[in-house]
C-alpha cells in the first residue's frame, strides 16, 4: 500500500468516524513549556491514563504504549525485558523516555531506555509527544518523547495483587499510600517471575519504590526513590547464542517548586548490566557495565501581556561508565533554553523556542522549534509545527567491539528536522478524532551497516534518511463507562545513501493499527480488549488479540488476563520469537 493510498484510507476512516473530537479537559505537561489543556496543544500529544481500578487489566506499562500505533514497541519477552521503542520510524536511541519530566535514557545503549525502575502500580499514566522535542528536552528527542507520570494517591489505601499463569508465571504486587494534605507517602513493591515459554527465556523482576510528597507554604516537594533488579534468559537476543543478562537500576529524583513560577529538579540514576554470551559457560565471554548519570535543571516562567508566557531555564547533565568492553568514559553537557508562548483559548496559539546545548570540547547543538494552532470554528482546529532535534552517540555506538559488531569513535551526532500538520475536530462530547501528516529529514543518522551476511556490523553515519507518514485516530464514548478507539499509522522511509544491509534504520512498521474497547458494567465489572495489527517492512503483517477483565468493587477483586488469544506466531525483533497464548489470573485485595 502506497503512502498516498494510506492517506486516502485514513481520510475516509475519519469521515466515517465523524471527524470529531471530544474536548478533553486533560492538562498536559509534555511538549509544552507550561501545562496547558490538551485541546489547546499545538503538537501531536497523546494522553494514556491509568486509573487505580484499571491496574488488573494491564500486565505492564508497555501495554499502555501499545494503544498508539505510531509507537512501535519491540519486546523480547512479556513485560518488556530489553524492549525497544520507535516513534515514527526513529531508532530506539532516538526516542526520549522521561519519568516525571526527568531523563531515563541510557548513555551506554538505547536498549536500556525503557528500563523503568518503578512498578506499574505506581504509574498513573503517560503522555506521548510525537516529533522532535530537543528544544525542551535536549538530546535523543528526535522521533518523540514518552513521559511516564506518577501521582500521589489522594486517599490512604493498601492494595495487594497476586496472580499465576502459564509459562510458570506468578506475580505479587503491593502498594500502600498514607498521609494527608501536608505530607503523604506511597510505597510500592513488585515481584514478577516466569520459568519461560522456551528454554533460556525465563525472567525475574523485582521493583521497589517510594514517593514522598510535601506541601509547605513555599512550594510543593516531591522525592522519588526507586530500584529494580531484572535477571533473564536472553536466548537469541543478540545473535544465535544462549545468552543471559541481568540489569539493575537505582533512581532518585527531587522536584521542588519555588513559588508559583519557578521549579528545580535533580536526579541520579545508576544502571548496571551483566551480560553472559553463553549462559552455562560465562568464562567464554562476559561483559560488565556500570553507568552513573546526574541531571539537574532550573526552570521559570513569567506571564506577559496579551495572554503570553515566556519560559526559560538551564540544565546540566553528566554521566560516566566503567565497562569491561567500553572502558572508562565520561562526558558532561549543559544547556539553556527560552520559549515564548501566546494563545487565546479557542482562537489561536503560537509557540517558539530555542535551545543551545554545549557538549564535548565546546561543541554546540542548536535546537529551534515553531508551532501554532488556529481554530477554524468551535469544532475544528488546525495545528502545524517545525522543529529540529539531535542525538549524541551512545558509548556503545562509539566504542563497543565484539566479533560481530564494531563501534566507531569518529561518529558525528545525528540531527533531524521535523515537519508536521494536523487537524482535530470537536463536534460532540463523546466523539473525537484527529489526522496528522509529517516528515522527518535526518542527516548523519547513526546505524550499523554491513556489505553482506558474513561481514561485521559497523557503526556508521548516514548522509540522508527521510521518513514520511500519516496517522489517524478516532474515539467514541457512547456513555461515560464505555470507550471505543480506532487508530492507524502508515510510514515510508527512503535514503540517499547506498547501503546493502542496515541493522535498525529500515526495520520499521510500514502500517499498523489498533482497535480497543474498555468499559464498566453496572459499576461491578471492568474489562478491555485490544487488537493490534503490524505490517513490518520485509516481514509481512501479523495481528495480536488480548482480553482482560476484573471485578471493579469490593475488597476482593478477581481478575483474568488473556494474551495472544489467536495464538499468533510472530517476532517483534528478528529471530526472537514471542510466546503463544498466555493466561494470568488472580486476585486484587483492596483495603
Amino acid at each position: 500500500m502506497t503512502l498516498l493510498k494510506s492517506i486516502a484510507l485514513v481520510s475516509l476512516f475519519l469521515a466515517a468516524a465523524g471527524c470529531a473530537c471530544a474536548q478533553s479537559q486533560s492538562i498536559v505537561v509534555t511538549g509544552a513549556a507550561v501545562p496547558i489543556p490538551l485541546a489547546e496543544a499545538d503538537r501531536d500529544v497523546t494522553v494514556l491514563p491509568l486509573a487505580p481500578n484499571e491496574r488488573p487489566l494491564f500486565d505492564s506499562w508497555f501495554e499502555l504504549l501499545q494503544l498508539d500505533p505510531a509507537l512501535d514497541l519491540r519486546q523480547r519477552a512479556p513485560g518488556g525485558f530489553i524492549a525497544d521503542l520507535s516513534i515514527r520510524g526513529a531508532t530506539f536511541g532516538q526516542t526520549l523516555v522521561l519519568l516525571n519530566g526527568l531523563r531515563l535514557n541510557d548513555s551506554q545503549t538505547g536498549h536500556f531506555n525503557l528500563d523503568l525502575p518503578v512498578p506499574l502500580d505506581m504509574v498513573s499514566g503517560m503522555e506521548v509527544m510525537k516529533g522532535s522535542g530537543s528544544t525542551l528536552y535536549g538530546s535523543d528527542a528526535i522521533g518523540g518523547v514518552v513521559n511516564v507520570i506518577t501521582h500521589p494517591r489522594e486517599t490512604p489505601s493498601l492494595r495487594l495483587l497476586t496472580g499465576i499463569g502459564n509459562f510458570g508465571t506468578n506475580q505479587e504486587h503491593l502498594i500502600g499510600a498514607f498521609g494527608g494534605p501536608a505530607i503523604s507517602e506511597e510505597v510500592a513493591v513488585a515481584r514478577d517471575f516466569s520459568s519461560g515459554f522456551a528454554p533460556d527465556r525465563d525472567y525475574r523482576n523485582l521493583a521497589l519504590s517510594s514517593l514522598t510528597s510535601l506541601h509547605p507554604a513555599w512550594g510543593a516537594t516531591s522525592l522519588l526513590l526507586a530500584y529494580s533488579d531484572r535477571p533473564y534468559g536472553a536466548d537469541q537476543f543478540y545473535g544465535p547464542y544462549p545468552s543471559w543478562e541481568r540489569t539493575k537500576t537505582w533512581f532518585a529524583s527531587l522536584h521542588q517548586n519555588l513559588g508559583d513560577h519557578t521549579e528545580a529538579s535533580f536526579a541520579f540514576r545508576r544502571h548496571t548490566d551483566l551480560f553472559v554470551l553463553f549462559r552455562d559457560h560465562p568464562q567464554i565471554y562476559t561483559n560488565r557495565h556500570v553507568l552513573d548519570s546526574w541531571q539537574g535543571d532550573l526552570r521559570r516562567h513569567d506571564d506577559l501581556p496579551g495572554h503570553a508566557v515566556i519560559s526559560y531555564g538551564v540544565e546540566g547533565l553528566a554521566d560516566s561508565i566503567t565497562s569491561t568492553n567500553l572502558g572508562m568514559r565520561s562526558r558532561t553537557r549543559g544547556s539553556g533554553y527560552v520559549f515564548y508562548d501566546v494563545r487565546a483559548l479557542h482562537r489561536f496559539g503560537l509557540s517558539a523556542g530555542l535551545r543551545e546545548e554545549v557538549y564535548g570540547s565546546r561543541q554546540v547543538a542548536t535546537s529551534p522549534s515553531l508551532s501554532g494552532t488556529a481554530w477554524l470554528s468551535s469544532r475544528f482546529k488546525l495545528r502545524a509545527s517545525a522543529s529540529r532535534a539531535f542525538r549524541l552517540p551512545s558509548y556503545t555506538d562509539l566504542y563497543y567491539s565484539d566479533p560481530a559488531n564494531r563501534g566507531n569513535p569518529n561518529l558525528k551526532p545525528e540531527s533531524a528536522t521535523s515537519y508536521e500538520a494536523g487537524v482535530d475536530g470537536y463536534v460532540r462530547a463523546n466523539l473525537r478524532g484527529s489526522l496528522t501528516v509529517f516528515q522527518r529529514r535526518s542527516t548523519d543518522g547513526i546505524d550499523y551497516v554491513r556489505a553482506n551476511s558474513t561481514a561485521v556490523w559497523q557503526a556508521t553515519n548516514f548522509d540522508r534518511l527521510h521518513f514520511t507518514g500519516v496517522e489517524a485516530a478516532a474515539v467514541y464514548e457512547p456513555v461515560a463507562s464505555q470507550h471505543f478507539s480506532a487508530s492507524f499509522a502508515a510510514l515510508r522511509g527512503v535514503t540517499g545513501t547506498a547501503i546493502l544491509q542496515s541493522k535498525y534504520a529500515f526495520n520499521y512498521a510500514a502500517h499498523s493499527g489498533v482497535l480497543e474497547w474498555r468499559g464498566t458494567f453496572r459499576n461491578m465489572l471492568i474489562a478491555r480488549t485490544r487488537i493490534g495489527v503490524v505490517d513490518l517492512v520485509g516481514r509481512g503483517p501479523y495481528a495480536v488479540w488480548d482480553v482482560s477483565g476484573a471485578r471493579a468493587t469490593g475488597r476482593v477483586r478477581p481478575f483474568l488476563q488473556l494474551r495472544n488469544l489467536g495464538g499468533t506466531v510472530y517476532q517483534e525483533i528478528p529471530s526472537v520469537r514471542m510466546p503463544g497464548r498466555g493466561i494470568l489470573g488472580g486476585f486484587e485485595f483492596v483495603l
